[in-house]
């Protein structure tokens, strides 16, 4: 069973990684449509300015994504998440742990990173079948073949990977109408083919990666990181001064 909680306006869901695994299967089972997505601080403070993101993430599976929540669910609701259902190992952990064996879309990317991603799915999770690719970089002349595509190809998963808030925008105009279930897993496929290192297994564990990230990309994550985790905890920090409008549930 998952627990929720209000984190700055976003209904977030936790739950041990097995737990998560399971709901997700349940869903997919009874045919219930689900759309997931992973808060984090950046993620966070785009939907405090953007009412129309707000809005969809109502309708997502939203899982707690690093360091900031963990503090923002100690200093709102006085105790921590019991784990990090970070995208990056949550998206894996569900190839592995599913009992389905799925049929994937795979959405985002560059054109030959996003297709490598499909030959690694393949590889090292051969139960599951990729029946289509596509990059990330849309415009909005090419959707409706795109989603013909989609539809054509019948998968059970979309995983996209267009980055805040391009992915859950994307999710939440076209799942379900093309696909039942989607997951907006950020820049996992740069991360399984190796395009994008990750962090040593030490600095995850320290809940650290976000610095390694910040010291390998400073230019286009310095204002991500060094300016919005300041915006993150300010916002945390008069959300305290204020009434609980949400409690645990």
């Amino acid at each position: 069973m998952l627990t929720s909680v209000d984190i700055l306006g976003v209904r977030v869901h936790s739950g041990p990684v097995g737990n998560v695994v399971q709901h997700i299967d349940g869903r997919i089972q009874s045919r219930d449509s689900t759309r997931v997505a992973f808060l984090n601080a950046h993620l966070s403070n785009l939907a405090s300015t953007n009412s129309e993101l707000r809005g969809c993430l109502d309708q997502f599976l939203v899982l707690n994504d690093g360091v900031g929540l963990d503090i923002a669910r100690r200093v709102l609701h006085g105790e921590p998440f019991s784990e990090n259902l970070n995208g990056t190992d949550f998206v894996t952990n569900y190839l592995d742990r599913t009992v389905h064996d799925l049929r994937i879309y795979l959405l985002g990317a560059r054109p030959e990173v996003v297709v490598e991603a499909g030959r690694l799915i393949a590889r090292r999770w051969p139960r599951h079948a990729v029946v289509g690719t596509h990059h990330g970089f849309l415009k909005e002349a090419d959707q409706d073949a795109l989603s013909a595509t989609i539809t054509a190809a019948r998968p059970d998963l979309i995983l996209v990977g267009m980055g805040n808030p391009i992915q859950e925008s994307w999710i939440a105009a076209h799942v379900p109408g093309i696909c039942d279930n989607a997951m907006a897993v950020g820049a996992w496929f740069d991360f399984l083919t190796g395009t994008v290192p990750r962090a040593p297994a030490w600095m995850r564990r320290a809940r650290l990666e976000w610095v390694f990230r910040l010291c390998i990309e400073p230019r286009r994550l310095a204002q991500r990181y060094l300016v919005g985790n300041a915006v993150f905890l300010a916002r945390l920090g008069l959300a305290k001064l204020r009434p609980r409008q949400l409690t645990p549930g």
